[in-house]
C-alpha cells in the first residue's frame, strides 16, 4: 500500500479510536450525552454497558485497520474498511442520523476507492 492509502486508513482508524473513547469513557458525561443525542444522564447510565460494548467493537475495527497498515495487506484493509462502511450505513439508517454517513461511511469509501483504483 502506498503512503496516501496508509494515511487514509490511519485516519479511519483514528476516527474509530475516538469513537471508542466517546463510547467507553465519555458516554455518561455531558459531552457523551450531547454527542450521541441521549435523552438524559439517567438514560446514559442505564445504557453505559451497551455503549462500552459498542466501543469495544469500534476498537476492533481500529485495530484491524492499523494491523492492515502494519502487515501492508490491501485485502485486510478492504475487509475492515468495508466493515466500517456497512456499520456506517446501518448506524445512519437505524439512528436516522445522516452525520454517521459523513463520519464513518464516506472516509471508509474513500479508503476503499484509493485502494481499488491504484
Amino acid at each position: 500500500m502506498n503512503i496516501i492509502q496508509n494515511i487514509i486508513i490511519g485516519f479511519v482508524a483514528l476516527i474509530h479510536i475516538y469513537i471508542v473513547y466517546l463510547e467507553m469513557a465519555l458516554w455518561t458525561t455531558k459531552k457523551g450525552i450531547k454527542t450521541f443525542g441521549l435523552k438524559n444522564k439517567e438514560f446514559a447510565e442505564e445504557t453505559k454497558v451497551m455503549a462500552a460494548n459498542q466501543g469495544l467493537y469500534n476498537g476492533f475495527l481500529a485495530a484491524g485497520l492499523i494491523w492492515s497498515i502494519i502487515i501492508n495487506k490491501t485485502d485486510v484493509a478492504i475487509f475492515f474498511l468495508t466493515c466500517v462502511f456497512i456499520a456506517g450505513i446501518y448506524g445512519a439508517y437505524s439512528t436516522k442520523k445522516k452525520s454517521i454517513l459523513y463520519i464513518q461511511t464516506i472516509p471508509a469509501t474513500i479508503g476503499i476507492l484509493f485502494i481499488l483504483l491504484n
